[in-house]
């Protein structure tokens, strides 16, 4: 199977090409760069020298990528996807976008966040997190990839939406994130001197994946879902931490709770359930596509308090883009997924 990735010189897209390369069933066919059209891979990404010696080519023709390519994976910033979506429209080269021109079923919520006019809002996109939607993204076209935060936010807490085991109003994520999240554009408060020994807020009521939760969550409930949602940017290259807190229903018991989560999850190869009284730790996902969630009950105040930690350039983008890949094929799901975490 060949793929080809546009925008491989970002931190996601780097991350796709180590993980391609070792899958056992995909060949990298085309890669491509803007700003670096004509180099060598290897020259700009070291680490992967003597095993991906490509050079970067411009994604100017996009029809003749998609030619060589079954699947094509959009490693780019929103408003390219669906230029490129349209232009491959009727072809038989499969999509996974993981930028946000995809994610929102309602064309005019994107435009509203993204202050972007949407170009294909009749691609029959698939909302790309599988172990919600692996039906659905097996069919599919075009995937969307879901975002850092929403993948660890939505994994969180759907179990207890779609059980009916806690109040819909007054949901509050607090979460933090790597700097790698941030990607390798230029910007003051990404930059050493403002990262190391520091730890901040950003994005408050304005993040983007905002919307994207509340969509999802939204559905689970079977109403609509307003949550309150702050990220924070920590210390370190990668992983992200949701703490996600939420109003009980009455009665609701700590069985309830633990059975909804195993209803939902336990068959599911990357999500491991730590259980009650669990804090999980982002250094224990680091570099794999695994999730794990924690969780506790605050007796005082009736509140379930749900942790999750994922790596946000693996399961966050990269890994889970491989595993909706394995899906949309037909592949084993976790098909060059295996990894462990790496420690320390």
């Amino acid at each position: 199977m060949k793929a080809s990735v546009i925008g491989a010189t970002g931190y996601a897209g780097a991350e796709l090409l180590r993980l391609l390369d070792g899958h056992p069933e995909v060949e990298i066919a085309k890669i491509t760069s803007e700003s670096s059209t004509g180099e060598n891979i290897a020259t700009m990404y070291p680490h992967l020298s003597s095993r991906i010696e490509q050079e970067l080519e411009s994604m100017e023709n996009i029809k003749a990528i998609g030619a060589v390519s079954d699947v094509i994976f959009i490693a780019l910033p929103h408003g390219h996807a669906m230029k490129i979506g349209k232009d491959l429209r009727n072809t038989n080269t499969k999509i996974v976008d993981l930028g946000g021109d995809y994610r929102f079923k309602d064309h005019k919520l994107f435009e509203e966040w993204y202050k972007v006019k949407h170009e294909d809002i009749n691609s029959g996109a698939v909302y790309g997190l599988p172990e919600l939607y692996r039906n659905q993204v097996r069919d599919a076209n075009i995937v969307a990839n879901p975002g850092c935060y929403t993948t660890c936010s939505i994994l969180a807490l759907v179990p207890m939406l779609k059980a009916g085991l806690i109040e819909t109003k007054g949901i509050i994520i607090d979460a933090k994130s790597g700097v790698s999240g941030a990607g390798k554009s230029l910007n003051a408060g990404n930059m050493y001197c403002s990262v190391n020994e520091n730890f901040r807020a950003y994005g408050v009521t304005t993040h983007r994946h905002t919307p994207e939760i509340e969509q999802i969550y939204s559905e689970f409930a079977h109403e609509e879902v307003i949550i309150q949602f702050t990220p924070h940017l920590l210390p370190v290259d990668r992983g992200i931490l949701a703490t996600c807190y939420a109003d009980l229903k009455p009665g609701i018991t700590a069985e309830q709770v633990e059975r909804a989560y195993k209803d939902m999850y336990e068959n599911e190869f990357f999500i491991r359930l730590r259980g009650r009284g669990v804090c999980p730790e982002v250094k224990n996902v680091r570099a794999s596509n695994y999730v794990d969630i924690g969780w506790q009950i605050d007796k005082r105040t009736n509140r379930l308090i749900a942790m999750s930690v994922l790596d946000n350039l693996v399961k966050g983008a990269a890994g889970q883009a491989v595993q909706n890949m394995n899906v949309m094929f037909g592949l084993p799901e976790n098909m060059g997924l295996k990894q462990l975490p790496i420690f320390p």
